[in-house]
């Protein structure tokens, strides 16, 4: 039951640890929310704008098998690389610059306000114009003030170095900078600017600061704050950013989407522009080849005078006719090989791209052709952004140089068995021309030539058709990125959070002291109330004593005496009769005062208890057997020069030379310490001793002997066995909890007789107290005070 009710009021008082200090914790609160109300004041918010967009992917539509299964496995999976490659491109450092030039973030404009300078975007108060390159301005790092004086002047502050070149060129300086007239053109450091007034939005007297930054460092802070987010197996992307102002984050996406379509339509306008160049060559060639057998024919039927053809038409034959139809067509794709043959030799990089779907009849040309133009594509755009070290580049560049191989073989090997089948339909015709031997020879002469002329006529009218359908392509080429939201900003600021802020701010006003208190209880071991004792210390618990005044005429209860020291020494005195009531021994009740350590107040416990048993005409006698620090003299202001250890030393003493009586109170009596031996411990050893207590206990009704601390020395514990009882007096906020085991070895070892424990300078707080407070008003707590007393 103790035990439980111990707990409870070790809850209570660890309660009013914090209860205590309200005041504290409130003004902790206070100064939070102060803080959190300043913070939102001063500080930028920022707007948050999102755009959601879908990437279109066609590049693994025609791939071939070998490859896709290649780039299934490790850094090479396309599901993912495809994405991520097209997310580094977005975010590449030179497209957020290209973003950031077209919408000239890197020169910014701040009016000042009374809490915080405003930047302004859309509709800026002055207009500015800059004389020097785009190339200087994009390093310039610097930041220009100007005062509005007036519809037509304003002030314009220089550094030091420009003030002395203006001041030679006559200008005059006022207090705010340089007067300069609207449309004025003005010298800096980096070249002439014009500023011009931007009308309805300038007002006379504002400031206005003109902030221009390097490009490179505006287009890295851009590229730290976009966010990009996927999915995995979704083409679907999520591009957000945060700034200052609501219409930049807005125009900085769609600038940014437009710039990767244009990105991506340049990429596709290049496999064009490739392909068309071929084409145009070849057409040279044909039409020169075509030419000579346009003329070569003309000047036969010149020769031979063949101008009635419609007669030879019986000689064809149906399979002659079909003979030629397939000579022709084989013909032109050995010709289409030798071109592509040509222009692969002629263009044996990685970033060369081959032309497309140029008539060689066969899927696998077409389709290693798509793929290896893709791949390049895909390798020049993350070169944008990274280095041929990349392995995704190394990657890249094997598989492009693997599609030329085998393109290289592919077209060795159509053209290898196109001349086999050549050589067969020439074998055919042959034969054929055999069978037609009534043909003329000047006929068969004409019919070759005019062999020719069909094929370079067929292979030039292909070449015409296929660089019109270019032509249609580059005219309708399709941006990749399709916007499925388009960018759009906030009207409300993303940050700072106010009720987030707000409660952040309580929280740490709240635990912020709280942890304080804590931690300096936690690094506090000193006793502070009587639980603290108790949970430590088993011994019989006697009282409390309040704490006493610093003043020395306080530091003694006197007989009329209402406060609550002296009811404390009252009830101490009741409770001393009530422990030795079975003392039955016509003798005095000797009473020993001792402590752990010096300084608890065991001379002024041992002191003001035997005042108050005096009071109630009790005979008392006073001993004071701590002979190292004596403290009595001073308390009572005792004049006797003699005391315990001359009585010791000196067997000519008596008793009554080193008693001294007290002048204002006839029931107590004194034996102070004497002079300070060199060997104490040796001293109280001795047989004379036993001697003066054996005297006085048949004099005296009480006897309160003021000892040494046993938790320094043994003297107490030498002269222990002539105690009734024993009071430890244990000091509040003085001892450290740590020693207060030696009272509970002393107390479970029995070796102070009789020990009970008593609390020393008690407070409202740690202690009960005691006393109505008879004659006194009750002082009234400051309400800055954070403690109860």
């Amino acid at each position: 039951m103790q035990n439980e009710q111990l707990h409870k009021d070790s809850l209570r008082d660890a309660l009013e640890v914090y209860l205590t200090k309200w005041k504290l914790i409130l003004l902790f609160i206070i100064f939070s929310l102060i803080s959190a109300f300043i913070y939102l004041r001063y500080t930028s918010v920022q707007y948050q704008a999102h755009a959601i967009i879908k990437i279109k992917d066609d590049k693994d539509k025609n791939k071939l098998p070998e490859i896709s299964s290649l780039q299934n496995y490790g850094l090479f999976k396309t599901d993912l690389n495809n994405m991520l490659d097209e997310i580094e491109v977005i975010k590449s450092r030179t497209l957020v610059t290209e973003v950031i030039k077209d919408l000239k973030f890197n020169v910014q404009q701040f009016v000042e306000g009374r809490i915080k300078d405003q930047e302004v975007y859309n509709n800026p108060p002055l207009n500015i114009n800059f004389s020097t390159t785009d190339s200087i301005l994009y390093m310039v790092d610097t930041t220009l003030q100007i005062k509005i004086n007036s519809a037509t002047d304003f002030l314009f502050n220089y550094t030091e170095q420009q003030e002395e070149a203006l001041i030679r060129n006559g200008k005059t300086f006022h207090d705010n900078g340089v007067l300069h007239d609207f449309g004025e053109s003005i010298e800096t450091g980096f070249g002439s600017i014009i500023i011009t007034p931007n009308i309805g939005k300038t007002k006379i007297g504002s400031k206005i600061s003109i902030k221009i930054s390097p490009i490179n460092k505006i287009s890295s802070g851009y590229r730290e704050k976009l966010r990009i987010e996927t999915t995995e197996l979704s083409s679907v992307v999520k591009l957000t950013i945060n700034d200052n102002v609501r219409e930049k984050a807005q125009l900085f996406l769609e600038k940014l989407i437009e710039k990767y379509n244009e990105d991506v339509v340049n990429d596709k306008r290049l496999v064009v522009e490739t392909t068309s160049n071929f084409i145009n060559k070849r057409l040279e060639i044909v039409s020169s080849d075509l030419e000579k057998v346009d003329f070569t024919a003309e000047n036969l039927q010149k020769t031979n005078r063949l101008t009635a053809l419609a007669t030879q038409s019986n000689i064809y034959i149906k399979s002659e006719r079909e003979n030629e139809d397939k000579l022709i067509i084989t013909s032109n794709q050995i010709q289409l090989i030798d071109y592509m043959q040509d222009h692969l030799s002629e263009h044996n990089t990685n970033a060369d791209l081959l032309p497309a779907d140029i008539g060689i009849a066969d899927n696998s040309v077409t389709q290693i052709t798509k793929n290896h133009n893709d791949l390049v594509l895909q390798r020049n755009r993350i070169l944008k952004s990274s280095s041929e070290k990349n392995p995704t580049v190394i990657n890249l560049n094997n598989q492009i140089s693997a599609l030329k191989n085998n393109l290289d073989q592919s077209l060795n090997n159509i053209k290898s068995a196109n001349k086999i089948t050549l050589n067969t339909l020439s074998k055919e015709k042959a034969r054929i021309s055999a069978q037609i031997y009534s043909a003329p020879t000047k006929e068969r002469q004409y019919r070759d030539v005019k062999r020719q002329q069909d094929i370079k006529e067929s292979l030039y009218l292909y070449l015409l058709q296929k660089r019109e359908e270019l032509a249609i392509i580059l005219g309708v080429s399709s941006p990749n990125a399709k916007i499925i939201d388009a960018a759009y900003a906030l009207s409300d600021p993303v940050a700072p959070k106010k009720k987030i802020i707000v409660l952040v701010a309580i929280i740490l006003g709240l635990f912020f002291p709280l942890g304080i208190i804590y931690l300096s209880n936690l690094l506090d071991t000193t006793i502070h109330n009587k639980n603290d004792l108790l949970s430590r210390v088993s011994a019989p618990y006697i009282g409390d004593i309040p704490k006493s005044s610093s003043k020395k005429k306080n530091r003694l209860v006197s007989k009329v005496d209402y406060s609550p020291k002296a009811e404390a020494f009252r009830m101490m005195r009741t409770n001393i009769d009530f422990l030795l009531q079975n003392k039955t021994e016509n003798t005095a009740k000797t009473i020993f005062v001792t402590s752990t350590i010096s300084q608890e107040g065991k001379s002024h416990t041992s002191i003001n208890l035997a005042t108050s048993l005096s009071f109630s005409e009790k005979k008392v006698l006073l001993v004071e057997t701590d002979i190292r620090v004596p403290k009595i003299e001073d308390y009572l202001n005792v004049k006797n020069k003699k005391g315990i250890t001359d009585f010791i030393c000196d067997d000519n003493l008596t008793i009554n030379d080193v008693t001294f009586l007290m002048e204002n109170n006839a029931y107590l009596d004194v034996i102070p310490s004497g002079a300070v031996p060199p060997n104490p411990a040796e001293l109280l050893m001795s047989p004379r001793v036993k001697f003066l207590f054996e005297k006085v206990k048949k004099k005296y009704d009480y006897i309160i002997v003021d000892t040494a601390a046993v938790g320094l020395v043994t003297d107490t514990l030498l002269i222990s066995q002539f105690a009734d009882m024993f009071i430890y007096v244990v000091s509040v906020n003085k001892l450290d909890k740590r020693q207060l085991h030696i009272a509970q070895t002393m107390y479970e070892e029995k070796r102070l007789p009789n020990m009970s424990i008593l609390l020393n300078g008690t407070t409202m707080a740690n202690g009960y107290g005691y006393g109505y407070g008879y004659g006194s008003k009750p002082k009234k707590k400051k309400w800055f005070q954070f403690s109860a007393f």
